[in-house]
């Protein structure tokens, strides 16, 4: 099925999810921080056509998650590795991975546990944080105008703003 692309839209989360919101592609780059590097072992561990994993690879390579290399001579080896872009992923996957175990696992338990390999501890949940340590749920959190910001989202986030403002003091507009 064709998505519509959101690559041109004023949005983090839009442009990120251009990239990254197929699931084959987080799985994929799931796969990567497991040690996958090949693509015959891509394909086996998740089961993709390979037309499919060809072409994930490919907009993963275009975009910066993922580098090639070849790794023979006459260059039909190539192994797919993370970069930093591709790392940067790392507290989003971890995330997701808490969040299915959580609310998504089988009735007998996830299938992978994330331990600190120092310690063998379990991976705490990952939360927003102040920068005085605090956790901060969304209740905690306000979105404002970034630099990058057009008037109209300017615009919107300060009716938003004036909305949050009249709730809590009371006044309703």
């Amino acid at each position: 099925m064709r998505h519509t692309s959101f690559a041109d839209q004023r949005c983090s989360l839009a442009r990120s999810l251009d990239l990254i919101g197929e699931w084959w592609t987080l799985l994929i780059v799931r796969e990567a921080f497991f040690g996958t590097r090949r693509f015959g072992e891509f394909q086996a561990q998740l089961g993709i056509a390979p037309n499919v994993l060809t072409q994930r690879l490919h907009k993963l390579v275009d975009g910066g998650v993922l580098a090639v290399t070849q790794t023979s001579q006459n260059g039909k080896a190539l192994e797919y590795r993370l970069t930093d872009k591709g790392r940067d992923l790392y507290p989003v996957i971890v995330a997701l991975v808490q969040w299915g175990d959580r609310h998504e696992a089988w009735p007998d338990g996830p299938p992978v546990a994330l331990q600190d390999r120092a310690s063998g501890q379990p991976l705490p949940r990952m939360q927003p944080r102040a920068a005085d340590g605090r956790v901060l749920g969304p209740a905690d959190v306000q979105v404002v105008a970034g630099p990058g910001a057009s008037a109209a989202d300017r615009e919107r986030l300060q009716a938003v703003h004036a909305r949050r403002q009249a709730r809590s003091s009371g006044t309703h507009t």
